[in-house]
């Protein structure tokens, strides 16, 4: 028997399509069947089952391409059960999982485990990336070729850089034969060691170690001209400041295979948000200046910035609570990364639809998934939105095992209603 089930009296916001109208959607057997402005308004849906939105946004599920979790090796920070709950009620459908576990995700076996366990255990869908070199040590290339048909969707050293040029160039050129997506890491290690914040002022006010901001688009530089020698696809996980946006800016006008990401907290916080050491908000890289937060919320505005992602880093609490130069870096942020994203909408930075686009058919343009649309025949992965609704965040409220949030007691407006996988809800907090 046909599954049915019929949204109605919603606002459909597809960035994929330009579509942004007020009507009706839907789904059979777990595909996008139908929609329109005036679907079901002039009579009831044939027997389906009716979900009346109420006017609230109707898009396609969240892509959050930069996820960490503790799975395997320290399920006790975050299993791929627990990210994929916390992701559901952030409104995020699909999950873009790092390499950086024990063992790390290095070997075909491995990706075929974390892809057997997300089906076992995960709400949302689970899409693994692998090690670009051996161990994450930056000194020997994976196979890529046994790891991407294995189901990897792209390879990364996650937090780390490869410091090694000459390794670099050959994992970009071997990549390149497989038109393999790869995800760098922008920082320069040399520079960035032992740092804490970022070099300036307020860092010498607070004597934290601190590395100069430059130290990303250093590697951002270096790693386009790689680019332009090998023709790789790359993607920058998470950039942070102007320097960086320019270079990218620049590599894209030239034709460039170049995309890059920034993260939630990267928008919606500044270094003085540091404030009395709040370990919290110790993240990698550091919290910059306001003026480059600025220009990251510029960046989204002007298409150079692909993706904004969460970078959820759980982290437990006896690696946080530590003066700040010594606690463990990372947020988690699952649950914040719609909220946070919306903050743009609010203050005027970007509109609705380009910031849905930044976590929907962007992503999947870039890792080349099906979903991210409402296009017909789409797989129904879907978020049901209130971009309105006030909110405090409590860490002790959120589904992730840890609750190393940056956002604590921040004031948001904006947050999921209904999350659905292939037309199945997974998450309802009407």
């Amino acid at each position: 028997m046909k599954r049915r089930i019929a949204f109605r009296s919603a606002r459909l916001v597809d960035p994929a399509s330009g579509l942004d109208v007020k009507g009706g959607l839907l789904v059979e057997n777990g595909r996008i069947a139908d929609i329109g402005p005036r679907l079901f308004n002039d009579a009831e849906p044939n027997d389906p089952e009716v979900i009346d939105c109420r006017g609230l946004v109707l898009a396609p599920g969240l892509i959050d391409a930069r996820v960490f979790t503790g799975e395997p090796g320290a399920e006790h920070r975050e299993s791929l059960e627990s990210a994929s709950a916390a992701a559901a009620a952030g409104g995020v459908t699909s999950m873009i999982v790092m390499p950086n576990t024990n063992p790390m995700i290095d070997e075909p076996s491995l990706v075929d485990f974390i892809l057997r366990r997300a089906a076992a255990t995960a709400k949302v869908r689970v899409l693994p990336t692998a090690a670009l070199t051996k161990g994450l040590l930056g000194e020997t290339m994976t196979e890529i070729g046994l790891l991407k048909e294995a189901g990897a969707v792209a390879f990364t050293d996650g937090d780390r850089s490869v410091a090694n040029a000459r390794v670099l160039r050959r994992a970009l050129a071997y990549a390149a034969t497989f038109d393999a997506l790869v995800l760098a890491h922008a920082e320069d290690p040399e520079l960035v060691k032992g740092a804490s914040a970022t070099e300036g002022e307020f860092a010498t006010r607070l004597g934290l170690p601190a590395a100069p901001a430059i130290a990303e688009a250093m590697i951002v530089e270096r790693d386009i001209r790689l680019v332009e020698l090998t023709g790789a696809r790359v993607h920058f996980a998470q950039i942070s400041t102007r320097a960086s946006l320019e270079a990218i800016a620049g590599a894209k006008a030239r034709g460039l295979p170049v995309t890059c990401g920034a993260a939630a907290h990267h928008l919606t916080l500044n270094e003085l948000d540091v404030g009395p050491y709040y370990t919290f908000r110790k993240v990698s890289p550091p919290l910059r200046s306001e003026a480059d937060r600025v220009a990251m919320v510029e960046g989204v505005a002007s298409g150079v910035i692909d993706l904004i992602v969460s970078s959820h880093e759980p982290q437990g609490a006896d690696t946080k609570r530590q003066p700040y130069a010594s606690a463990a870096a990372g947020t988690v942020g699952l649950e914040t990364l719609l909220p946070a994203a919306l903050t743009l909408v609010h203050d005027g930075g970007a509109s609705l639809s380009q910031v849905l686009a930044t976590m929907t058919v962007a992503p999947a343009r870039i890792f080349r998934l099906p979903t991210g649309s409402l296009a017909i025949g789409a797989p129904a992965d879907l978020v049901l939105l209130d971009e309105n609704e006030p909110f405090v965040v409590e860490a002790d409220k959120l589904r992730s095992r840890s609750r190393n949030t940056a956002f604590e007691g921040r004031k948001f407006q904006g947050r999921a209603r209904m999350t659905f996988i292939g037309g199945e809800c997974v998450f309802d907090a009407r």
